[in-house]
């Protein structure tokens, strides 16, 4: 199908979040075009992460970025169920490993009280947040971008952004290959090029950069299915090694936390595995003496003391930020996405009332496991 060369709003990147604003648009009958760089969408920080879907129980209190994930926790349900996603509702537990740690399970708890999330304190010191769940985040990706297809979607992969340009109708954006389409607004969820992206128009004002988190797959030690989420006190720079479920049954542990300069080092470092098991093992000892079968790592794209950088460019006015979504993106990604479409109906783009969720078949994209599928992915493509 030939590309479209004329739509109110263009979409760079899909990743979750530009799924999720794609889907939101749609729905308020936008045309929209969705530019993938890679082969298909959920190839980079998107296919490679947890899984988890968080409440927000230990985001700042007050911040954009606990607001966003409580409003995605409002709309996840309905769309979860239409959808047809997997999701596995297994719960969480932090555990203070020492008499030390209670303290600072307790102010989490508190912290989770102030954001309105439930849990509950155990009288060991441990607890409990039953509302964390886990799906698979590539079929959650896939499923965005298919509703959103179904709703009037032209979703056009290998299509790397590398010029923008205003004109008549708004901006121009120009691919590697040539290929040109135009667009009234555009919105930059480019992920760890999204600072890239805000350089063609001059913006200097955020920089991104690549925080690798390793993580090891093993099959249940002894058989023995994990039956939730088992999360590490967390600390000032980092919520460290955690331990979970995925949907196909599999142990995962990590990640760890690496501040990189490379936005293409999805290596995983020989050191990586010591360090995850000697900190999984603590919380779920099985692992201790488990031979892990699998071990990718993704890119997490970390703004430079900036987090959550959504607006409008202050050197392009057609142009709308969603940039450093770190980690939480997955679980924010439903209320980033009604942020934005917000943005982008204030630059005067007309929003029809929201179209209810069609559903369909589930994409069969491919057999391998998601946490599989973009790590193998990178290596054949960086080989």
């Amino acid at each position: 199908m030939a590309p479209p060369r004329d739509v109110e709003v263009a979409v760079i990147g899909a990743g979750v979040v530009g799924c999720a604003v794609a889907l939101a648009l749609t729905r308020k009958r936008v045309s929209v075009v969705l530019l993938e760089a890679e082969a298909a969408p959920a190839l980079g920080a998107s296919g490679t992460n947890s899984g988890i879907l968080h409440q927000g129980f230990d985001s700042d209190p007050g911040e954009l970025e606990t607001a966003l994930i409580h409003s995605s926790g409002i709309d996840r349900e309905p769309l979860l169920t239409a959808l047809g996603i997997p999701v596995v509702r297994c719960g969480a537990l932090m555990r203070p490993l020492d008499g030390s740690q209670r303290d600072a399970v307790a102010a989490v708890a508190a912290s989770a009280r102030r954001n309105g999330v439930s849990v509950i304190e155990r009288d060991d010191g441990a607890l409990e947040i039953p509302g964390e769940a886990v799906t698979d985040p590539v079929a959650y990706t896939l499923a965005l971008a298919a509703e959103a297809e179904r709703h009037g979607l032209d979703l056009l992969t290998r299509f790397r952004v590398r010029s923008i340009q205003p004109d008549a109708r708004g901006l121009s954006l120009g691919s590697e290959s040539g290929t040109t389409v135009h667009c009234r607004v555009a919105v930059n969820c480019a992920g760890l090029e999204g600072d890239t992206v805000a350089r063609l128009v001059g913006d200097e004002s955020f920089w991104i950069y690549p925080r690798k988190g390793e993580f090891l797959v093993f099959d249940p030690p002894a058989g023995e299915r994990l039956e939730r989420i088992l999360l590490p006190v967390p600390t000032e720079r980092t919520r460290g090694v955690l331990v979970f479920p995925t949907i196909d049954g599999k142990v995962v542990a990590g990640p760890t936390a690496v501040d990189l300069e490379d936005k293409t080092d999805w290596s995983v470092r020989p050191e990586a595995r010591e360090e995850i098991v000697s900190k999984a093992a603590a919380l779920y000892p099985p692992l201790a003496d488990a031979e892990p079968i699998f071990a990718y790592a993704g890119l997490r794209p970390a703004g430079r003391g900036v987090n959550y950088v959504i607006g409008l460019t202050p050197t392009c006015p057609q142009l709308v930020h969603a940039a450093a979504i770190r980690s939480t993106g997955l679980s924010a990604s439903l209320g980033v996405a009604e942020y934005v479409t917000e943005i982008v109906g204030s630059l005067g783009v007309q929003l029809s009332p929201t179209a209810p969720l069609r559903g369909g078949p589930p994409s069969e994209d491919e057999d391998r496991p998601w946490w599989r599928r973009t790590a193998e992915y990178r290596a054949e493509v960086t080989a």
